[in-house]
């Protein structure tokens, strides 16, 4: 076979060589994108991102299973993040753990991140579940969550006061987003009401029930495994606001006559002696709804 119709059937080495220096050259280039937006570099980032948008690659993802788009919300780079949404980056991607762009911002506390996914023509699924662990945490699960952590933490942490806020403003951020407040996590049916009672989460308390009165009886009345908001606050056993938090609960249309699967009301789970005589006051027994 002469050469020149050997080389149109085959390829040359050359060929070769350049096929694979450029295919080596691109998963380089790939991971390079993900390091520039964790370090905050954003003209770098964008520079990237335009090319790898080009190839249809701009969700690639990193060994942890995160798009650049999450590395940047887990970095905390608002401007990345609203960069990589423009270029079309989907919003509504997951990594390993099941954890979208908002509930990355949600569970960090990065108010910027949850502001600036309203940027993205694709809505982002706000009531999308985490389901790492099979916990099956909405967004606005994870705020909760965090706050709880931080309200519990702020007589030993300096910084827990900044933490509330900016944990508070994540909360009000996806509500505005569209949030469903009444959804309940997969594992323990828990609201974001549930949650904030079990923790004894005063302040945050005050905030959700002051959400739109049309749905707000329901909400207070839902339960999880059985149990009420009303019957969650009556085993906060020596809390300090456990008085107030029942107070408020029933003045926000909380019954003190529906039963869990024990087939307690909540003054039923209120530990003996004289320390809840006052709790009981409050909440004294009632007598079962009429069907």
């Amino acid at each position: 076979v002469e050469r020149g119709s050997w080389e149109l059937q085959f390829p040359t080495s050359a060929f070769w060589r350049t096929t694979l220096f450029s295919s080596i050259h691109f998963l380089l280039f790939r991971r390079y994108l993900h390091l520039v937006v964790a370090q905050g570099l954003r003209p770098l980032a964008y520079a990237a991102a335009e090319v790898l948008q080009n190839y249809g690659q701009l969700d690639v993802k990193e060994h942890r299973g995160k798009t650049p788009l999450l590395v940047a919300a887990a970095a905390n780079q608002p401007e990345i993040v609203k960069d990589l949404i423009m270029l079309g980056a989907d919003v509504n991607a997951v990594d390993q753990k099941g954890q979208t762009v908002l509930h990355l911002g949600a569970t960090y506390g990065l108010p910027r991140v949850i502001e600036v996914t309203e940027c993205a023509s694709v809505a982002c699924n706000t009531d999308i579940s985490f389901c790492a662990v099979m916990a099956g945490l909405t967004p606005l699960h994870c705020a909760v969550i965090a706050h709880n952590a931080a309200f519990q933490a702020e007589n030993m942490e300096l910084l827990s006061q900044h933490h509330l806020q900016d944990f508070l403003l994540c909360i009000q951020l996806l509500l505005h987003l569209g949030a469903d407040y009444k959804s309940q996590d997969l594992k323990s049916n828990k609201t974001i009401l549930h949650l904030a009672v079990q923790a004894g989460n005063l302040p945050l308390i005050q905030i959700l029930l002051q959400l739109p009165e049309r749905e707000l009886q329901h909400f207070v009345n839902m339960k999880a495994h059985g149990n009420t908001a009303l019957h969650m606050a009556a085993g906060l056993h020596g809390h300090r606001f456990q008085e107030e938090i029942v107070r408020l609960l029933l003045q926000h249309w909380a019954d003190p006559s529906t039963r869990n699967l024990e087939n307690e009301q909540p003054v039923h789970l209120l530990a003996p002696g004289p320390g809840t005589e006052q709790v009981a006051r409050v909440a004294p027994p009632a007598q079962d709804a009429q069907p």
